[in-house]
């Protein structure tokens, strides 16, 4: 599987009009491959989208969330968003100053169908004040954090590291052994795993995992099944592939993926 170049496009204007709540729920629609160059909000924000699949990336952790989940970002926080399927970005802005949710890292939230409706709720234009005042107020009872962490894919700074990282970001499939990537930059492979573990503090195997992983989320949400999944980004069997992404998320893909939040002990 070779993925998709992105197609970055600037930041939307982030201003939030005063009101007599504490949120204001706003949208924006993204297209497949599309991505909102690097930005940070003013205020708190709960990314969602209703249909498709988002992306967020903070720093070298990266998020996918289809409508069964949302990513609480905190104030100031710069991170990129896209979407890798069609999507409408539906985020809700809550004032730091009188938001009740005092999460300061980002934090991924289950969305069940009740905080799904509120949010369309919130989005309408003519709630009454003291209508909007009490949906507001349900909010912070219905964000469910969830313990799946994200999957994080550190770049290498060193061009030959990063040469090998590049060539497995744009093809996670790659079936080239640690020693024909060190061959094909030039360099020993002892050489090449003394950089990845210098650079990412992963070793190399643990770092084409984790892209493998992270490429296949995309496809496992947007319904693929998980033997295309998993052979498109170069695992031979399904179960190979479930063993990894169990080893590494600390769940299975469907429960990471429906934001339920019993870990996966299997």
């Amino acid at each position: 599987m070779r993925t998709r170049p992105e197609r970055m496009i600037q930041a939307v204007d982030t201003g939030v009009p005063p009101g007599a709540g504490v949120i204001v729920v706003g949208r924006f629609p993204l297209e497949s491959g599309q991505w909102i160059s690097p930005h940070s909000h003013t205020h708190h924000q709960l990314a969602w989208t209703r249909t498709g699949v988002l992306s967020i990336a903070v720093d070298d952790a990266h998020w996918v969330l289809p409508p069964t989940r949302a990513l609480w970002l905190p104030a100031g926080v710069v991170h990129r968003t896209g979407a890798t399927r069609d999507a409408i970005l539906c985020s809700l802005y809550l004032d730091p100053e009188r938001c009740a949710v005092g999460w300061t890292v980002p934090t991924a939230v289950g969305v069940d169908g009740l905080l799904a409706q509120l949010i369309g709720y919130l989005a309408r234009e003519d709630l009454a004040d003291d209508a909007r005042l009490r949906a507001e107020a349900v909010v912070p009872d219905l964000l469910r954090p969830l313990p799946a962490l994200p999957i994080d894919v550190p770049l290498p700074a060193d061009e030959r590291a990063r040469a090998v990282a590049d060539a497995l970001l744009a093809q996670p499939s790659d079936p080239r052994s640690l020693d024909a990537h060190a061959r094909a930059i030039g360099v020993s492979r002892r050489t090449l795993t003394r950089l990845f573990i210098r650079e990412t503090g992963m070793s190399f195997d643990r770092w084409r995992t984790h892209v493998r992983l992270r490429a296949a989320l995309p496809l496992l949400a947007e319904g693929r099944p998980v033997s295309q999944a998993a052979h498109a980004v170069g695992y031979a069997t399904p179960s190979a592939f479930l063993a990894a992404f169990r080893r590494t998320v600390g769940t299975s893909p469907g429960r990471y993926l429906s934001g339920d939040a019993v870990p996966d002990t299997r």
